[in-house]
């Protein structure tokens, strides 16, 4: 008998449940409200409407989740009472952080407040240094006064972050085992385990960001489980990471920091597995849910990394799938600012109250209510199939709206979602376009409760041609869970010039990264034909400050091989910055090896073609409220096949997304049922 593969996205408005089995690939889907004060409740939700009868609990083989419960207490702040133990000078270095303003002009602009204060910021007499000279060991007396001096100040978490422990761990390493035997309830982070990389302004925050996460995160991972487990559920539980990859809870424990983009990045895992399979490599995702959008970059079927994220203003450094997050979503509030000017988010009406169309008492005028007052959402489908919408209501929060602007409904609610698709179009731009590459070379890909429901628009502010709605965009976070690999990163910034003479120095420093690695991937229990080690360089020109991502070849056996690594790397600088130079000497800063444990692929057979005529499909034909002011057909997207032609103006509605074709387009239903909306020029 096969097994089946379960993911669960949580959302800030709904959570996304998506099992598949894996011979055959039949998929089933479901969303249930989330609970915001205990996500674990809506997943268990979920899973028991899932193995209620068959398939049972038993049979699940797999079973992967998507979370923000990391994201949401840095947010928020609030995580543990957490304590900073540093070398002897460095007390401040987290308040200092660097000398960066994200608005240039903004001079009252106030730094975020540290998540660690100056009182539980301790200095402790080590050193390493660099340069040879004998190193000022930590004194085991001044560690144990400084464990009594913790324990006395309740403190929940500590991170400890010495200068130069990237190069040499000893001292942060017998520090670290010191503290946990002196506090054993306390949550214990030391950089070296977290971030083994130069920069110590980052590596500090990145540690301060892991403790200070981590005892909410290791509460929440542990009921989980055992929730999981009392609903039968038997194999090792998954969790995503923010490089795309998952790992089993017991990883994920120790370096919570890594889930920050658990949710959004297998979305794009996702997206590159369906739309690879309608033959698509290139693409901009575009995830649009309650809350928020995520935006990314997909070349030649692998997504775009980056090294680094800030965080309301909190540094964090781990490899990470490049995701854009903005405060735009179904259900951000449109509103009027002081100079009369209309905005939309980053404030959202969430699941609770929710758009005022929910019924559910929400006053505020939404994203969700504008795409109701002009008819495109409406009918007598319910939204994913729970939330029975009512226009009157959101009609009513609009026009009140356009009271205060002096415009009517529709021309109110066309300017909430004119408003809305430029702010995500400026979030494709940082993605896109300020990395050397041009959108219109890219199909968008559209998923996410609201996402197919504004992909239009969007490409069409981007000057794109193509769009793709897989068959089930709403969850496809979760779905992309089933085909997420098991995956680990292991960083070491050793700079090196990328000479023929430093080869054998190189190629030393990647296999004791590799050997790292391999130990991981034999732990998590992954069979030897099913592993692989992936390495990559951050490279620079001498004398720059900041580096590139280059892929590196098979081996570096040679002057060849090295060759061709400085090419790479200078046709990346080239896309990236508009220029390269030849002459200038190149850089190994920070060398990298992603352990990944292949998981093996799901087959999806192809839908027979039906007899090209969508009429079987169409419910009903809709008056919308558009500038053309043209009534427009609405289709049951469950009821198309494969060979289907829309043209718009025209809605399809599905159980967890609605899809707007507008006028001038068409879509067309592929083998695979993704929907390919050709846009007029």
């Amino acid at each position: 008998m096969s097994g089946w593969r379960l993911g669960v996205d949580s959302g800030g408005t709904f959570t996304d449940v998506c099992m598949v089995r894996e011979e055959g690939g039949e998929l089933t889907i479901a969303k249930v409200p989330s609970t915001p004060h205990d996500p674990s409740e809506a997943i268990l939700a979920g899973v028991a409407e899932m193995v209620d009868g068959s398939p049972s609990a038993a049979e699940i083989a797999f079973f992967g989740h998507g979370t923000t419960v990391a994201t949401n207490a840095l947010i928020e702040r609030k995580g543990a009472r957490t304590a900073v133990v540093t070398t002897d000078g460095f007390r401040d270095l987290l308040e200092i952080g660097r000398q960066r303003r994200p608005h240039l002009y903004d001079l009252q602009r106030d730094k975020p407040e540290p998540l660690v204060p100056r009182d539980l910021r301790f200095e402790v007499a080590e050193r390493v240094y660099l340069g040879g000279e004998e190193p000022v060991q930590p004194r085991a007396a001044e560690i144990d006064a400084l464990a009594d001096r913790l324990e006395e100040l309740g403190v929940e978490a500590l991170a400890i972050c010495f200068l130069h422990s990237f190069v040499s761990p000893d001292h942060e390493r017998a520090v670290r085992d010191r503290l946990q035997a002196a506090l054993p309830g306390v949550f214990v982070t030391a950089s070296h385990d977290v971030s083994a990389e130069f920069r110590e302004y980052e590596r500090l925050s990145t540690t301060v960001v892991n403790s200070f996460v981590g005892p909410m995160m290791q509460g929440y991972l542990r009921r989980l489980r055992r929730g999981l487990t009392e609903a039968g559920i038997e194999c090792e539980p998954q969790i995503t990471l923010s490089n795309g990859g998952v790992v089993s809870f017991d990883s994920a424990e120790s370096s919570p920091m890594r889930t920050v983009l658990s949710g959004p990045s297998t979305g794009l895992v996702g997206a590159a597995e369906v739309c690879g399979r309608s033959g698509y490599r290139d693409l901009i995702t575009f995830d649009m849910g309650g809350t928020s959008t995520d935006v990314a970059l997909i070349r030649d079927g692998v997504p775009t990394m980056r090294s680094d994220l800030e965080l309301q203003g909190h540094a964090i450094r781990t490899p990470m799938l490049d995701i854009e997050t903005i405060g735009a979503g179904g259900g951000s509030i449109a509103w009027v600012d002081s100079g009369g000017h209309l905005r939309v988010g980053p404030q959202s009406a969430g699941a609770d109250p929710g758009p005022a169309c929910y019924g559910k008492g929400g006053e505020l005028p939404t994203v969700t209510d504008a795409n109701a007052a002009l008819g495109i959402l409406g009918g007598d489908r319910a939204l994913a199939g729970r939330v029975e919408l009512d226009a009157e209501a959101a009609e009513r929060v609009v026009a009140a709206l356009g009271e205060q602007l002096g415009l009517g409904l529709r021309e109110t609610a066309e300017g909430i979602l004119r408003v809305v698709t430029a702010n995500m179009a400026r979030a494709i731009r940082v993605i896109s376009a300020a990395k050397g590459h041009d959108p219109r070379d890219y199909a968008l890909v559209a998923f996410g409760g609201a996402g197919p429901l504004h992909a239009a628009r969007l490409a069409e502010e981007m000057g794109m041609s193509r769009v793709l709605v897989p068959e089930t965009p709403g969850v496809l976070c979760a779905q992309g869970l089933l085909a997420a690999n098991v995956r680990t990163d292991y960083a070491r910034t050793q700079i090196v010039a990328a000479r023929p003479a430093n080869l054998a120095e190189i190629a030393d420093a990647f296999e004791a990264l590799e050997e790292r690695a391999e130990r991981w991937l034999e732990e998590e229990g992954i069979p030897a034909e099913r592993r692989s080690v992936a390495r990559s360089a951050d490279m620079r020109y001498r004398g720059q400050n900041y580096e590139l991502r280059v892929p590196l070849p098979v081996s570096l056996a040679g002057a060849a091989d090295l060759d061709r690594l400085v090419a790479d790397f200078a046709e990346i600088h080239e896309r990236t910055y508009g220029y390269r130079l030849d002459d200038e000497e190149v850089q190994l800063v920070t060398l990298r090896a992603a352990a990944t444990g292949l998981t093996p692929a799901v087959e999806v057979a192809a839908t027979p073609a039906g007899d090209g005529d969508p009429a079987r499909a169409l419910v009903e034909t809709r008056d919308l409220r558009l500038a053309s002011g043209s009534s427009g057909e609405v289709y049951a997207r469950d009821r198309l096949l494969p060979g289907d032609v829309i043209r718009g103006p025209a809605v399809v509605e599905q159980m967890d997304t609605t899809t707007f074709v507008p006028a001038g387009a068409r879509a067309a239903v592929d083998p695979y049922r993704a929907l390919i909306m050709e846009l007029p020029a």
